[in-house]
């Protein structure tokens, strides 16, 4: 089990910064500025120039992609109801993203910025959750039907 943890940080680490770097391209493309925008301009402000920023925040990104990755073993652990692996994994998922969120100021620094980032993180994770448990629901009534002839 460790290994496999180990091994699932590890490329989660890579997803995760490939992961960070597409949606900074989708956002400066949605800026419509013609400018490539890798960091919050708040959060360059914090580190005093754009390279560190950028660094840090990459680093970051890598370390929510491990984390993520690392997470997902949760999944595979049969004594544990559906609900509680979605709640561990859900408890890991916002321990791991909202400090990053707030550090990279992805989040605004009020209480309605953590409320409005809070609700799109829960929604996506929500979506995520429902659209993965019909493919899975889908799959073992294809594999049910072919066990039972």
């Amino acid at each position: 089990m460790k290994k496999k943890i180990t091994e699932r940080a590890i490329c989660g680490f890579f997803i995760g910064i490939a992961i960070g770097q597409i949606i900074s391209i989708i956002i400066s493309m949605t800026l419509g500025t013609g400018e490539y925008v890798l960091c919050a301009p708040e959060f360059v402000a914090i580190m005093k120039n754009e390279v560190t920023a950028a660094a840090i925040q990459t680093l970051l990104c890598g370390i929510m992609g491990a984390g993520f990755a690392a997470a997902s073993i949760i999944w595979e652990i049969d004594n544990l109801s559906i609900a509680a692996q979605s709640g561990i994994c859900l408890g890991i998922y916002a321990l791991i993203m909202f400090p990053i969120a707030y550090i990279t100021n992805w989040m605004e620094h009020s209480l309605t910025g953590f409320i409005s980032y809070a609700v799109m993180f829960f929604s996506i994770f929500i979506i995520i959750w429902i659209s993965q448990y019909m493919i899975w629901k889908k799959k073992l009534k294809a594999i049910n039907r072919k066990i039972q002839g």
